[in-house]
């Protein structure tokens, strides 16, 4: 199981996300979503990368992605994202439940919170209005491309989007987490995590095979 220490930074005053993503890249390192969990059937890995870090009320993560497909159909908050080409964060904060944060690739956002897959709760659309989100590929959806693409997302997750846990501070927090790139609907279907998932089938909902994450103090 990895671990994973999620730097803090500390700024001083109100940031754009474009000061974030700056802010973000001096002083976080490159995490890398490599495991192919169900090569066999699924063979496809397009290339990911993440930063994150926190500054006590807020989780700023951004995604690099190099993939031969990008697909962006889905507009509607808590829509069927992973469909499309898919960035994911999933989170436990009190080991029981966990968040499922998706994002495709033009920053429509997927949350639900529950203790498995057959169980979610969606998280109230105007909540997740407060996650500022920014793609290089815009936010107009659009047909599937094939060719070499090369995207980026920053996401900056305000603590009350973790709606059923009252986070006063992010500081010195240990959770865990798993983090995911796939495309469902897209022509090359792909399935790649950051910690391993041993099961048979592809399945992100699966909270026993999240890393070890801690939140700087």
């Amino acid at each position: 199981m990895k671990n994973l220490s999620v730097k803090k930074i500390i700024a001083t005053s109100p940031v754009s996300i474009d000061e974030v993503a700056v802010l973000l890249e001096k002083n976080a390192g490159i995490e890398l979503i490599e495991v192919l969990n169900w090569e066999k059937a699924f063979p496809y890995k397009p290339g990911i990368q993440f930063r994150i870090a926190h500054t006590g009320n807020e989780i700023w993560l951004k995604f690099y992605v190099q993939e031969k497909n990008i697909l962006a159909q889905e507009t509607e908050i808590n829509g069927d994202v992973y469909k499309d080409s898919t960035v994911e964060f999933f989170i436990s904060i009190d080991g029981k439940n966990y968040y499922n944060l998706e994002f495709n690739c033009i920053g429509t956002p997927h949350v639900g919170y529950g203790p498995g897959r057959g169980n979610r709760t969606p998280i109230l659309p105007e909540v997740l209005k407060q996650i500022d989100i920014k793609s290089s590929l815009g936010n107009e959806p659009f047909e599937e491309k094939s060719g070499d693409f090369s995207w980026e997302m920053m996401i900056c997750i305000p603590t009350q989007c973790f709606a059923f846990d009252k986070i006063e501070k992010l500081n010195g927090l240990k959770a865990t987490a798993n983090f995911y790139k796939c495309g469902d609907a897209t022509s090359d279907p792909h399935f790649v995590s950051w910690n391993p998932v041993n099961t048979e089938n592809p399945d992100y909902h699966r909270p026993e095979f999240f890393g070890q994450i801690l939140f700087e103090d």
